[in-house]
């Protein structure tokens, strides 16, 4: 079974978005459920197709942590055995989780990901192909795609499946934004992987998302700095302990 992470705030102007991602996990064709971490919210506002639903949890925080925070803080309350971050405002496409449940099943590798698509207000998309090719990819090889810290990222982070150990061995990073940079590169350092050429994961554009809120560009170049380098290291780490292929 699938556990999806989301964070939220609860803010109305997400209420409806929120909901909308409900209903696109309730058109997935295998068992899954979700954690849904309120970031110091009343919890009463939680949509009402959410709150009645047996396979969603509500973990409610006492004061507001942010999202990386609250997200780890979910993370601990997930049971099965694969978990999927996801934002609040977004939705996964109908066959996204058993597309790459049936990979994982069959392969045993620690991830698997898909293409992404830009969802816009008049219900249109656009594909986002990342940098990493569809395939196989070793531990280590992802983040080699990201060839510098302004350059695009080299997967999309909510577009990972991935094993619930694995993930709790690279959450989200320490970070007010790009914290799930630091996740990707984290997951896809540590195990390997496969990339599926299908898109697998909607992300909403809305006047309210987080990438179009003020100030965010103010930080951006920080938090790239720190997930690309973060994301080297680890791969110098774990490549050197790794024994050497043949």
């Amino acid at each position: 079974m699938i556990t999806v992470v989301i964070a939220t705030q609860l803010h109305e102007d997400r209420l409806g978005y929120l909901t909308a991602m409900h209903a696109s996990l309730t058109r997935q064709s295998v068992p899954w459920e979700a954690v849904v971490a309120i970031d110091g919210s009343d919890s009463a506002r939680l949509p009402a197709p959410l709150a009645g639903d047996p396979r969603v949890r509500a973990l409610a925080l006492p004061r507001p942590v942010g999202a990386a925070c609250a997200r780890n803080f979910a993370l601990a309350q997930v049971r099965t055995e694969y978990v999927n971050w996801a934002d609040d405002d977004d939705e996964f496409s109908d066959d996204a989780m058993a597309a790459r449940l049936d990979i994982l099943e069959a392969t045993g590798l620690g991830w698997c990901a898909g293409w992404s698509e830009d969802l816009h207000p008049d219900g249109s998309t656009t594909l986002w192909r990342c940098p990493t090719p569809p395939g196989r990819h070793e531990a280590g090889d992802v983040w080699t795609y990201w060839r510098s810290p302004a350059d695009t990222i080299p997967i999309g982070p909510t577009t990972i499946l991935a094993r619930t150990e694995l993930v709790r061995a690279a959450p989200m990073g320490g970070l007010v934004q790009g914290e799930d940079y630091m996740a990707a590169v984290g997951v896809t350092n540590l195990a390997p992987g496969i990339l599926l050429p299908q898109p697998v994961y909607r992300y909403r554009k809305h006047p309210g998302q987080l990438t179009a809120q003020r100030g965010y560009d103010q930080l951006e170049a920080a938090a790239r700095e720190h997930a690309w380098h973060y994301g080297r290291s680890l791969r110098s780490v774990v490549c050197r302990e790794m024994p050497a292929h043949g």
